[in-house]
């Protein structure tokens, strides 16, 4: 797919009321009704890039079936973001690519320089900060003295991320009362919002790394674990930092109502008749940057491919503004 192609077609995001609604294909348009017949949500296959549906639907096989031969897969999430089902998983049958990724030859240099990126990004949010602190300039010193291609193994840098991310967030979030990163955890409003919109980053990686045929789940320095798409974990890396730029950014615009989430069984949780929100900030962003997103996915598969060398590696760099 060339970005032309690309850059037509749109992410559509369907929240379902979970009223009997239904996924059904018309004219060339997937079409959602409700258990009266009324259409909820209409659009056409052809603008289709990919089509995210949160809460209890029922799709027909017909509309899987267009999914294919349009080439845009419908990913079926809960409530709380998860990924239920996945259909049309594209070129698969790329069997060179995934001897090249399970021969592995490469997997350290390339991780080396993910988090690379992915530090970089954080020094470029810092830059932004508006009368910065001594603490600070100190955090942006301590993270550019950082060098991953030191890492001798994952483990090591596993350290090396863990350290630098500790420094970014303890400062980046520090007019919003920040305490510590914890994935999944949601011990805060933060932590939950974060958690959704790299979600949405990471659905949104997975679908253009699964134009190509790529095993999702070899990756370079999440290593091989069940049922998890290591190499989306990867290349999610260096994008993170659109979502902890929207954050911040929603923060001070006051976008973010403390109203707009429970405590419930020890966590907080985002109300689900809130979502739609929050989605649309996240969303927003993540597809303001579509273009980068896709030309580094498109490099690294030509670069991956072709054996280049480690200089022509792709690069991210997000854009500095407040």
């Amino acid at each position: 797919m060339s970005y032309p192609d690309f850059s037509y077609k749109q992410i559509a995001v369907h929240f379902a009321g979970g009223h009997g609604e239904k996924v059904k294909f018309r004219a060339d348009n997937i079409v959602i009704e409700d258990k009266d017949g009324e259409v909820l949500f209409q659009h056409s296959c052809h603008r289709f890039f990919a089509l995210l549906i949160v809460g209890e639907v029922s799709l027909t096989s017909v509309a899987i079936a267009k999914s294919i031969a349009f080439a845009f897969p419908i990913i079926l999430l809960n409530r709380n973001m998860r990924v239920v089902a996945r259909f049309n998983c594209a070129a698969e049958g790329n069997t060179l690519l995934r001897k090249k990724q399970y021969a592995g030859e490469r997997n350290m240099t390339i991780a080396q320089a993910l988090i690379a990126q992915k530090i970089a990004n954080h020094v470029t949010l810092l830059r932004t900060l508006r009368m910065p602190s001594q603490e600070d300039r100190e955090a942006i010193s301590a993270l550019e003295g950082i060098v991953t291609s030191g890492a001798e193994d994952v483990h090591a840098l596993m350290g090396i991320e863990g350290n630098a991310s500790k420094i970014f967030f303890s400062t980046y979030f520090r007019p919003l009362g920040w305490t510590r990163r914890a994935p999944r955890c949601k011990h805060d409003i933060y932590n939950v919002l974060l958690d959704i919109g790299y979600t949405y980053l990471f659905h949104f990686i997975e679908a253009l790394l699964s134009l190509y045929g790529f095993d999702l789940f070899c990756g370079v320095h999440h290593t091989f674990f069940y049922q998890r798409k290591s190499l989306v974990c990867d290349l999610v890396e260096p994008f993170r930092c659109i979502i902890d730029r929207r954050v911040r950014k929603a923060h001070n615009l006051r976008q973010i109502n403390p109203e707009d989430f429970f405590f419930k069984n020890n966590q907080w949780n985002l109300a689900y008749k809130e979502q739609d929100k929050y989605t649309r900030l996240f969303l927003k962003d993540i597809l303001e940057e579509k273009k980068k997103i896709f030309l580094f996915c498109q490099s690294y598969y030509r670069w991956f491919i072709r054996d280049k060398p480690m200089e022509q590696f792709p690069v991210y760099r997000i854009v500095e503004r407040e």
